[in-house]
């Protein structure tokens, strides 16, 4: 499985709605893919990857670092944004000027405008990892929308609904699609399937995934 290694790097962004508040933004990173991975690896210099382990002592599948003002961590004591690297006691790294502004452009095609981020999830998958069906909740104002990048191998996305027991649909998110949800579906619950085993030109045998947020 290679992805979408033979697909058009010329190909042109287009939007898929998804139902009120989420919007499929289709290719819309390709094109700033190799200096958005340049980017994350420069962050992940200072902020390593990392398997966080949940409240209930389990260890995440994906591996996360975070960029921004305010980075999400979790361990024994809960869920929370913090503004310091629990590995080093440092903040976290900036976030780059090309990511915010990816992040602001696909929040106002999707119809949300002037959203600015303080902060940026950063998962790396590899095959086996996965993301449970969870809501984004510990941020303090719901008004801004959730912008997610996908990078490298393909994977499964599910958008649920706001009851954990909504049948979630599953939608097939490739190398630079971005996902965009806010209004009545910000607290949607979310997540991905197991991504498969593949190799990706740009990023080899994983997946990444930017995840901004208004944490603050």
């Amino acid at each position: 499985m290679t992805g979408d290694l033979f697909e058009s790097e010329n190909e042109q962004p287009w939007a898929e709605p998804r139902g009120e508040g989420v919007v499929v933004l289709r290719r819309l990173a390709r094109a700033d893919a190799p200096t958005l991975l340049d980017d994350i690896q420069k962050i992940a210099r200072q902020a390593g990857f990392r398997n966080m382990i949940t409240p209930g002592g389990h260890e995440m599948s994906a591996a996360m670092t975070c960029a921004g003002d305010w980075g999400w961590v979790t361990d024994r004591k809960g869920y929370r944004y913090q503004h310091e690297d629990p590995q080093t006691g440092a903040p976290w790294p900036a976030i780059p000027e090309r990511f915010s502004q990816l992040a602001g452009r696909a929040a106002e095609e999707a119809g949300f405008p002037g959203f600015q981020p303080d902060a940026c999830l950063i998962n790396r998958y590899e095959p086996g990892a996965k993301m449970g069906l969870h809501q984004d909740r510990d941020e303090r104002d719901f008004s801004w929308p959730i912008v997610s990048v996908s990078l490298g191998l393909p994977i499964v996305f599910q958008m649920g609904g706001p009851k954990r027991s909504d049948k979630p649909e599953r939608i097939l998110l490739e190398h630079g699609d971005v996902v965009v949800w806010g209004g009545p579906a910000r607290l949607n619950y979310h997540g991905v399937l197991t991504l498969k085993k593949g190799s990706h030109p740009l990023t080899g045998p994983y997946r990444y995934n930017l995840t901004f947020r208004k944490a603050g």
